[in-house]
């Protein structure tokens, strides 16, 4: 089967216990969104506006396997996309050719009512990988799977991720110990009295200033940027749905005001998501992402979420862990699951002055440069 090919939508698994596995269409069928929205363990990227999302970003189709009983109610779902993988990295992991549930999201592995009925969705992915030697199915879970689970997926300790408790009233925050709590406080008053202001962007305006913004991140921390594409789709589908907010922090410029910082979060029940930040280096020394954070998280605790995800950080990024870390944000580890088993881990040390030599060049580009390259690379993985 090609990487890109779609599969039927009728019956693809049938049992002697009346469960069957179908793709069902998330455009117009409402199962998904039903059971998503009543699953205990569903985060919002198994939501369908997140694969819509996907969808619209590089033209793809989201294979969404649902294992349904004879009534037709859902038991279990599996979302994936395919992705074609950069040339020459078609074995690896990350950037390999890969059937993943889901590329370009930190988490959404399957959701399911009984162990049957993951079993079944589970493998009917595995089903769409066999007889192609260069494509790999990838399971991004916040929850590991069973021990007693399929023995043919192999597990892999993957990155910490930082979640943060918040108490029932906002009076009761307390950030890590006093010293980190008074610390934030004091970076808070220096934004403050340096005339930043925190708001939620309005209109589209906001957006692609914003973006600007992002591109300066991604490019200053050597991480590709996704496209404005992806983000006005979020905007569009996320947003008038109450899923997806965009924060961001105003300065005030020879009369005028201007962004100098902003953050995209996700909010699904009782959980907000930290996904997106964008910056301008200049302003850092103005603290203006600890009063976005800060004020973000006293909004969310009035608003009744139990939930700050910080979200998952790179072994290679110790400054981010050290900032998600001061809000006392618990890590923890995340696994993933792969089939067939990925190969052994390679040692990258001889290639790391071309690496650092990479980094140098890409911190250099013009950000069109920056939005272009990220884009085409992007649209591999």
């Amino acid at each position: 089967m090609s990487p890109t090919a779609p599969i039927q939508s009728d019956l693809l698994v049938t049992c002697e216990e009346g469960l069957r596995v179908i793709e069902l269409d998330l455009h117009r069928d409402r199962r998904w969104e039903r059971f998503v929205n009543s699953h205990p363990n569903a985060m919002i990227y198994h939501h369908p506006a997140w694969f819509q999302a996907l969808e619209r970003e590089y033209g793809q189709k989201c294979v969404s396997l649902a294992c349904v009983n004879a009534a037709g109610d859902i038991r279990a779902i599996l979302p994936l996309l395919y992705t074609r993988g950069l040339p020459l990295f078609h074995g690896g992991l990350q950037a390999g050719c890969r059937l993943s549930s889901l590329p370009r999201t930190p988490l959404a592995g399957p959701l399911a009512l009984e162990p049957r009925s993951a079993d079944m969705v589970l493998q009917e992915a595995k089903r769409l990988v066999e007889g192609n030697p260069d494509l790999r199915l990838e399971l991004k879970v916040h929850v590991p799977l069973p021990e007693d689970g399929p023995a043919w997926l192999t597990k892999v300790l993957w990155r910490d991720s930082y979640l943060l408790r918040l108490p029932s009233a906002p009076d009761q925050i307390r950030f890590g110990s006093g010293t980190h709590h008074r610390r934030l406080k004091w970076a808070v008053n220096k934004a403050i009295k340096s005339g930043l202001t925190c708001r939620e962007a309005q209109n589209v305006d906001d957006l692609q200033g914003w973006y600007q913004l992002y591109l300066q991140r991604m490019r200053q921390n050597v991480v590709p940027a996704r496209s404005y594409r992806f983000f006005a789709a979020l905007w569009e589908l996320m947003r008038p749905k109450g899923l997806m907010r965009l924060l961001v922090v105003d300065r005030t410029e020879s009369g005028r005001r201007v962004l100098v910082a902003g953050s995209v979060f996700f909010t699904f029940r009782d959980t907000v998501s930290y996904a997106f930040n964008g910056s301008r280096a200049q302003d850092m020394w103005l603290c203006p992402n600890d009063l976005l954070h800060w004020q973000h998280i006293h909004q969310c605790c009035r608003e009744g979420f139990r939930w700050y995800d910080f979200g998952e950080v790179p072994e290679d990024h110790p400054e981010l862990a050290l900032f998600k870390s001061k809000w006392g944000a618990e890590p923890t580890r995340l696994h993933r699951y792969y089939y067939p088993p990925p190969p052994p881990h390679k040692d990258a040390g001889t290639h790391r002055p071309l690496r650092n030599l990479a980094n140098l060049v890409w911190r250099h580009l013009p950000l069109s440069a920056t939005a272009y390259l990220s884009d085409h690379a992007y649209s591999y993985l």
